[in-house]
C-alpha cells in the first residue's frame, strides 16, 4: 500500500507521474513525508549557510533550480526540474522559464535602483515566484527560503521569522499565511510583509 495524498488548503496536488517520483518507497503517511522533506530542507539550509552568495548568483534560473534540488532531491526524483504539468495555481508550465526570467530581471532592477525597502523586495520576489509555481511541489517553502537568502545575502538583514512556522500543518498560522498571500494577489503586499516578520 502506497502513500495516500491528502492536500491542505493552498497546497498543489501532484500528477500521477509526479507521485511516482517519490524516492523513499517506505513512506506511507503524510507525516513521514513531511518529516523526510524537512530533514532534506534542513540539509539545504546548512548548505546555504556555507555559501558566499551574491545577487548575481542568487538571481539566476540555475540557482533557483539548484536550491530546489538541494531542498527535496533526497525525496523526489524531479526536484530541481521545472514542472511539466498544469496546476491549480501558477502559470502554464511552458511559460515558467520566461516568467521566471522577467521576475529575476525585475528583482535585480529593484535592488540596483532601491525601488522598495529590502523587506519588500524579498517579499515581492517570494510572492511572484510562488505565483509562477516553478516546481511540482515545495514552492511555498522554496519561495520563503529564497526570500531569506535575498534579505540576508543581498541586504545583510536578518532572515524572516515566518511566524515561527513552516506552514506544513493546517492551523491558524497557515490560514493567516494563505490570507496574506491572497492579499498579495490583489496587490497588497503589506500583510505578507507583516506575516514574514511576525
Amino acid at each position: 500500500m502506497g502513500l495516500e495524498f491528502v492536500y491542505q488548503e493552498g497546497q498543489t496536488p501532484l500528477s500521477e507521474e509526479e507521485k511516482e517520483g517519490l524516492l523513499i518507497k517506505t513512506i506511507t503517511t503524510h507525516g513521514e513525508l513531511d518529516e523526510y522533506e524537512q530533514l532534506n530542507i534542513e540539509k539545504a539550509i546548512q548548505w546555504i549557510m556555507r555559501q558566499k552568495l551574491k545577487k548575481e548568483t542568487i538571481l539566476t534560473e540555475e540557482f533557483i533550480k539548484a536550491l530546489h534540488k538541494r531542498m527535496l532531491g533526497e525525496v523526489w526524483s524531479w526536484a530541481g526540474e521545472f514542472r511539466r504539468s498544469e496546476k491549480n495555481i501558477g502559470v502554464s508550465w511552458i511559460k515558467i522559464g520566461m516568467e521566471l526570467k522577467v521576475l529575476l530581471d525585475d528583482t535585480l532592477y529593484w535592488i540596483n535602483n532601491e525601488t522598495y525597502h529590502p523587506d519588500e523586495i524579498a517579499i515581492r520576489f517570494k510572492h511572484r515566484i510562488v505565483n509562477i509555481h516553478c516546481f511540482a511541489n515545495g514552492n511555498g517553502r522554496h519561495s520563503r527560503i529564497m526570500a531569506d537568502i535575498i534579505i540576508e545575502s543581498v541586504f545583510g538583514y536578518p532572515v524572516f521569522s515566518w511566524n515561527h512556522s513552516n506552514m506544513v500543518k493546517a492551523d491558524e498560522t497557515r490560514k493567516s499565511y494563505i490570507t496574506a498571500i491572497r492579499g498579495g494577489d490583489k496587490g497588497d503586499i503589506k500583510p505578507l510583509m507583516a506575516f514574514a516578520r511576525g
